[in-house]
């Protein structure tokens, strides 16, 4: 039987010959140059074309590239077989890493003074006052930032669709709790799983609710954001500063205004990349256990997004 990589757009050689070796014997090909579809049984998929996998009427199960299968459940045609996802235990580290670089990074005030600098001005400013930080999302990523951030002396507040109970951060849930959460936030951290329920969460009404001055992370999706009213917010002065790794499309249009805005710092998503070694034994062992009909690890609740 076969594995068929869909995975557009992006150089595969090196993950054909890792799972080659990993998977002696299995034949893997690589979309679009599939020769008997009808012998696939497994695919390795990300940001998949759609339809794609429609003709592939022997496939067993799907398993995701990333963490992130918001792009996979997109697609209408998809076959009712399980999905799984990557679950690398060193993403969180990863993540809180650069949060953590992120925060000091305002808190520094490194922002303005590369304002400054382009206008060659000498204004020393001491540290900005940073005390709250709302966490919206509270899953594996979610959580650890939250505590990360209580331990450094934090007040951290939390924000999840269902109640969450996490040591010294005071957790919010529901429609009501997302703008409790975030009442008094100096900095709002974007955690949150892309679903039918969370797109296009924080608009206007959201970002009218902070307090003025805020700093915006998003670190999550960026379909999660009303681009247009995050625009507004930082033209408006009700956010000071937004940090973006994520965007609607990506790589990010060279005219999309978020380039040139000068209150935003732009990462090419980057802030938790997953490791090349932990891909290859989860989709090499979820390949085994689907063949010997087994339930693959990490599998996606398709009715909750993730």
């Amino acid at each position: 039987m076969t594995i068929a990589l869909i995975i557009p757009d992006r150089k595969l050689d090196d993950l054909h010959q890792r799972l080659s070796l990993a998977l002696p014997g299995t034949d893997i090909e690589i979309w679009p140059a599939i020769t008997e579809p009808d012998k696939v049984e497994f695919a390795v998929v990300w940001k998949q074309p759609k339809d794609s996998l429609a003709n592939l009427r022997s496939l067993k199960a799907i398993q995701c590239f990333g963490a992130g299968v918001d792009a996979i459940l997109a697609d209408t045609s998809l076959p009712a077989v399980p999905i799984a996802r990557i679950v690398d235990n060193s993403l969180s580290q990863t993540m809180v890493r650069y949060l953590d670089g992120v925060v000091s990074h305002y808190r520094l005030r490194l922002d303005q003074f590369k304002q400054q600098q382009q206008q060659t001005l000498w204004q020393p400013k001491g540290p900005r006052r940073l005390s709250n930080i709302c966490v919206l999302g509270l899953g594996e990523l979610g959580a650890a930032a939250a505590q990360h951030f209580s331990m450094l002396g934090y007040r951290v507040s939390g924000w999840a669709r269902t109640a969450k109970q996490l040591n010294n951060i005071d957790s919010y849930y529901g429609a009501a709790g997302l703008s409790a959460a975030a009442a008094n936030a100096d900095i709002v951290i974007c955690l949150l799983p892309l679903t039918p329920a969370t797109e296009n969460l924080l608009t206007d009404a959201f970002f009218n609710q902070l307090k003025g001055g805020a700093i915006f992370i998003n670190v999550a999706r960026g379909a999660l954001v009303d681009d247009r009213a995050l625009l507004q917010a930082l033209d408006s002065g009700k956010l000071q500063a937004a940090c973006l790794d994520v965007f609607r499309q990506e790589p990010l249009a060279e005219t999309h205004p978020f380039w040139q805005h000068p209150a935003i710092l732009i990462t090419p998503h980057v802030s938790a990349v997953t490791s090349v070694t932990a891909v290859i034994e989860q989709i090499a062992n979820n390949y085994q256990r689907s063949q010997r009909g087994e339930p693959m690890l990490n599998l996606v609740d398709v009715e909750r997004g993730y």
